[in-house]
Parts: structure tokens; sequence; C-alpha cells
């Protein structure tokens, strides 16, 4: 039986996460959600640290990775994610309200997969995350070296 790849969602504010959450289920993705909240937990959880130790490798569709996250901001995160090997292929897209020229560019200079704006408007990050989650969940095709546990 397939087990399906979860989504891991880093995210430090409770109501952004919330929204993200609610519009992951409204999708009705059956992908399961992981939330951690500061870029410290987040390399915990990859790396199976701390309160993630003895559990099995992380099943990863994609990361939904804020910026400006507390302990370990979302750029060191997503530097030492691409630049490891056994997780450089897990795709990133940074979730983020930064809209500075100098993220994006960072963003991308370290792999990110997509970034993408958190919309002001309630309806309209509802359907961004929806979005977001059935490409990375569902459509997209990742590489066969990221299928490796």
């Amino acid at each position: 039986m397939l087990k399906l790849k979860r989504i891991l969602l880093v995210e430090d504010n409770a109501n952004d996460a919330e929204l993200t959450l609610e519009a992951l289920a409204e999708h009705n993705l059956v992908n399961g959600v992981d939330l951690v909240r500061d870029g410290a937990e987040a390399l915990d959880y990859l790396y199976r640290r701390g309160k993630f130790a003895g559990e099995p490798p992380p099943n990863l569709a994609v990361i939904l990775l804020d910026l400006k996250l507390p302990k370990v901001d979302g750029l060191e995160v997503l530097s030492t994610l691409k630049g490891d090997e056994k997780l450089k292929f897990i795709p990133v897209v940074v979730l983020t309200s930064s809209r500075e020229e100098r993220d994006v560019v960072d963003s991308y200079r370290l792999g990110v997969n997509a970034y993408v704006v958190k919309p002001v408007n309630f309806s309209e990050f509802i359907t961004a995350v929806k979005e977001l989650g059935a490409f990375w969940a569902i459509i997209n095709e990742p590489p066969p070296s990221s299928q490796k546990g």
C-alpha cells in the first residue's frame, strides 16, 4: 500500500498556521500536515532530533516555509536543507509576508522551488494555499531520488 507523503508547515504565526491548515483541509487533501513553530524545530523535525528522535524519516511531499521565524530563520533552514544530499530534493515553497527583493533573490539562490507572498485578503489566502497544496501534494512528480527513505 502506498503511504501518502506528508506536508510540513513551518509557521510561527498561530493565525496563519490555522488558516493554512483550514485551507488544506477544505481542499480535502488526505496528506497529513505536520506543524512546527520555528526554524530550530523544523531542523529537529527534518533530522529527527529532540522530540522527533526515534521517529521514522520524514516522507514529505512539500515543505511550506515561512521566512521570518524565531530561533533559526527560514533562509538558514532552506540553506541547510538544500545543502544536504538526503534532503535537498524535498520541494520547498516559501510562504511568507515578505516582499523584500533580497528575500526573494536569496530564496531562489538557495534553491527554493517557489516563492509565494501571503495574500492579505482572507479568501485569496485560502485559495492560494489550496492551490499550493493540490499542486505539490497531488500534481507534482518529484524526482526518483527524493522517494528514497
